[in-house]
């Protein structure tokens, strides 16, 4: 191969995929951040509240449902209210409040509850966490809006 015809094979960045990096990039450091904050915030926690073996994992409950709430309230703020900063719904949203809400631990805590011979236990806990979560979600939107509302007034 000549060296004409290695330089026609040659990979070239694209002008659009440098500039789609440049816009993404900052997004994910924010996400990335923002993720370290809320998961080192919920770990905290876990060491302030740790859970027994075959208990009910309350730490991991409350750190759901109140960082549902939040999500609550932050996205009627958000949407509603003000024009934040395009990082800003990453950073806090995505990342604080994704590194602090965690499913996967709230998964992983049933199938410890199964293991530990106590499935009923495991089950309510997979019920009222998903019930509180996501009447979580919905009682802080829709007191945020009314906390709006009158101060509109």
């Amino acid at each position: 191969m000549t060296a004409p015809e290695a330089e026609s094979l040659r990979v070239r960045p694209t002008p659009g995929r440098r500039s789609e990096w440049r816009t993404l990039a900052p997004v994910v450091a924010v996400v990335a951040l923002g993720g370290a904050l809320g998961a080192c915030a919920r770990y905290g926690l876990t060491l302030v509240w740790p859970t027994p073996p075959g208990s009910f994992p309350w730490a991991t409950f409350w750190t759901n449902a109140v960082g549902c709430a939040v999500i609550g309230v932050f996205m009627v703020l958000i949407t509603e209210v003000w024009a934040a900063h395009r990082l800003v719904r990453p950073f806090f949203g995505t990342g604080i409040l994704g590194g602090f809400t965690t499913f996967s631990t709230y998964a992983v805590d049933i199938r410890r509850l199964v293991d530990a011979g106590r499935p009923g236990l495991g089950l309510g806990y997979l019920a009222a966490t998903l019930c509180a979560a996501i009447a979580a979600v919905w009682l802080a939107s829709v007191a945020a809006r009314r906390v709006l509302i009158r101060r509109q007034r």
